[in-house]
């Protein structure tokens, strides 16, 4: 991840001390120094910026699932101990390095961090923040890159939705599923199918455009699904859920379509009876969105560039669930293993 270079400077205060420094104060982050372990918010010594590399006062990070699952130990990328979590953050430049010509000093951004993001200074490559437009709040900014960037790549890169096209969505009421709804309903046209786990998620799924809702914990989200739309099933399914629920979606497509794997939310991964594949000539595809920043980077920038113009144009509005304070994190995350969370969780840092 491009944030991991910067890694070391993020421990104990005791350990990043240099006498004679001199880059400016110590900030507040927070900091895992043992896996599985509530975070502690600890002073940090500032570094100096390369020249390729832009410092931002951080305001708004999101919390992500992938956040926890870093500070288990579970996540794919495991960096030592000890570190900072937080993949995307919204800010003011600060500083910019010498060669930096994207932003400069009092811009408004949104960055991805890969990891460092939970602290009240950032250190990126310039690559990795974009110019937040005049018309969207920095706390609205911060709920766009992983959320609204994943929606995208999901339902224009991978699943090519038209529109017309009828989009099922599970984990409808989390970050992710309303920025589905969002994108599929007012940028792509698409009617969607909202399915999550009680009544009051399925609520506000449909209060976020949403033409339909199914609870799936109270029978079968296939058989619900047949009876909002027929045997002629929904043209692209994207599934957080894993496990039946995935089975059950796959289930629901119709002749041609597709399904995007986002995640796996409810703890099992299904084995795919491939048999399904072959008789409606379905696409089973998954998205990693943050791979794309190695793989596909103008595919990834798109994204982000896409979900900052979306928001400037007043076509997509994310929804901020819950704001925590920095020396809260440790409630902010259990608020989202709780599943309490419904839209996006943040810290605020300012």
């Amino acid at each position: 991840m491009a944030a991991l270079a910067g890694r070391r400077c993020l421990v104990r205060l005791c350990l990043c001390r240099t006498p004679g420094l001199g880059y400016g104060r110590h900030y507040r982050a927070a900091l895992c120094t043992e896996l599985k372990r509530p975070l502690g918010i600890e002073e940090v010594a500032p570094r100096p910026v390369q020249p390729h590399e832009v410092r931002v006062g951080v305001h708004f990070c999101g919390v992500n699932f992938a956040d926890i699952l870093v500070c288990r130990g579970q996540y794919q990328e495991r960096p030592p101990l000890p570190f900072t979590p937080g993949l995307e953050f919204s800010g003011i430049v600060l500083e910019t390095g010498t060669d930096v010509s994207t932003v400069k000093e009092g811009d408004r951004v949104i960055g991805m961090s890969g990891l460092n993001g939970m602290a009240e200074e950032f250190i990126a490559d310039q690559k990795m923040v974009w110019k937040v437009p005049e018309k969207v709040s920095l706390q609205e900014a911060a709920a766009l890159p992983v959320s609204y960037g994943t929606a995208i790549l999901a339902l224009e890169h991978r699943a090519h939705t038209q529109p017309g096209d009828t989009v099922l969505v599970t984990a409808a009421a989390g970050a992710t599923g309303l920025a589905v709804i969002d994108v599929a309903t007012n940028v792509l046209q698409a009617k969607v199918i909202a399915a999550a786990g009680s009544d009051e998620k399925c609520k506000l799924a449909m209060k976020r455009g949403a033409q339909y809702s199914v609870n799936y914990s109270q029978g079968s989200l296939k058989d619900a699904v047949k009876k909002l739309v027929g045997s002629a099933g929904v043209n692209v399914a994207i599934d957080m859920v894993g496990g039946d629920v995935f089975l059950e979606a796959l289930r629901s497509l119709a002749w041609e379509g597709r399904i995007v794997v986002l995640g796996f939310a409810g703890g099992n991964i299904a084995s795919m009876p491939s048999n399904l594949l072959l008789l409606k000539n379905i696409s089973a595809m998954g998205l990693y969105w943050g791979r794309y920043q190695q793989e596909n980077f103008m595919v990834f920038s798109k994204s982000m560039s896409s979900a900052l113009q979306y928001c400037q144009q007043g076509r997509i509005k994310p929804h901020v669930g819950a704001t925590f304070k920095l020396e809260e994190v440790n409630d902010a995350f259990l608020h989202v293993i709780q599943r309490k969370s419904t839209g996006k969780v943040l810290l605020s840092l300012k």
